[in-house]
């Protein structure tokens, strides 16, 4: 069918982030052993035909961390993005450990984050939790900014900031007139908390983009698990993917399913781009390259109001945790 309006070519994050594609890659399991038995179910050569299938679609965001893969993450983008000719905008993350007391600790972590990655600058670097121990957030952000200032990053953004903290992260960097390009948080069909814990408004309020990961639920929005096929790995422990935890989300899904049908779309494409109607960027992961193109295929199209409005109706069990 021909559907209501077009998504937009790309975005910015934040009010002078770089713009990027209004669909990310999340590299979570690129290189991550513990939770997704990376190197035993697939390997490099899939998430490199991950990458290739991703950027030949046309998506320009590829977001990893530091601690994912204990820096395999970073390390494999690094290569893909380095024998590619394609620009992509990569968007890494700092954990504030406890032992990073000093803001040369800061300053290391960006150091070893761009040699892994291979790159002069980070398009965007994001404060992976909002955990300040023995560093202020004061601090952080006054380091971040000199960052910016010597171009080694080129915008700042937050993760799982709730919306004082995110308040917070954005006076102290207005002090050096950098503005808080993003606050990367849970946020699904099957997770809608930030609309209702002020998160999502602040953000629209500063004008901070909100960056969607575990957009499909870790793979429950795709209609694939039943409650007797299970996934692998440490998610196999979850009670989300049990036949009980299943029947519960059947609402949702099934009206995925019908939704898919309509726009000859699958299930997790039309999740995805229910994601985008929102103003958010969904950064889905993928392993492989099927996963990848298929993910790809919430681009180009978008829901009709009414058919965002039969979703928002089904997913309000989850607007609180």
């Amino acid at each position: 069918m021909n559907t209501s309006a077009t998504a937009p070519e790309t975005v910015s994050l934040g009010k002078n982030g770089p713009k990027v594609t209004p669909l990310g890659v999340g590299t979570w399991s690129w290189g991550d052993r513990l939770f997704w038995n990376y190197g035993k179910e697939y390997d490099q050569r899939q998430v490199q035909e991950a990458f290739q299938a991703s950027v030949e679609a046309g998506i320009t965001l590829f977001d990893t961390a530091e601690v994912y893969g204990t820096g395999d993450s970073e390390q494999l983008l690094g290569n893909f993005a380095k024998a590619s000719d394609r620009e992509i905008a990569i968007a890494t993350k700092y954990f504030p450990l406890p032992w990073r007391v000093f803001p040369e600790s800061v300053r290391e972590a960006v150091s070893k984050s761009l040699e892994r990655l291979q790159i002069e600058s980070i398009p965007l670097y994001q404060v992976h939790t909002p955990f300040t121990f023995f560093m202020s957030q004061e601090t952080l952000m006054k380091t971040l900014a000199e960052e910016v200032q010597k171009g080694r990053i080129q915008a700042v953004g937050v993760s799982n900031y709730s919306a004082s903290q995110m308040r917070e992260a954005q006076e102290h960097l207005a002090k050096y007139d950098i503005p808080l390009a993003s606050n990367q948080v849970i946020y699904s069909l099957l997770n809608r908390k930030i609309e209702s814990n002020g998160t999502f408004q602040t953000a629209q309020e500063l004008g901070v983009k909100i960056i969607a990961y575990s957009p499909l639920a870790q793979g429950l929005l795709t209609g694939k698990y039943t409650g007797s096929e299970k996934p692998s790995g440490a998610r196999a422990l979850d009670p989300k993917f049990k036949s009980s935890g299943i029947n519960k989300i059947s609402p949702v899904i099934d009206n995925l399913q019908k939704l898919g049908e309509k726009y000859q779309k699958i299930p997790a494409q039309v999740a995805l781009n229910w994601l985008i109607t929102q103003g958010t960027i969904p950064i889905p992961g993928a392993k492989n390259a099927n996963q990848a193109q298929q993910n790809a295929g919430a681009l180009g199209w978008q829901l009709n109001s009414e058919d965002a409005q039969t979703l928002d109706q089904a997913s309000q069990p989850w607007l609180t945790p």
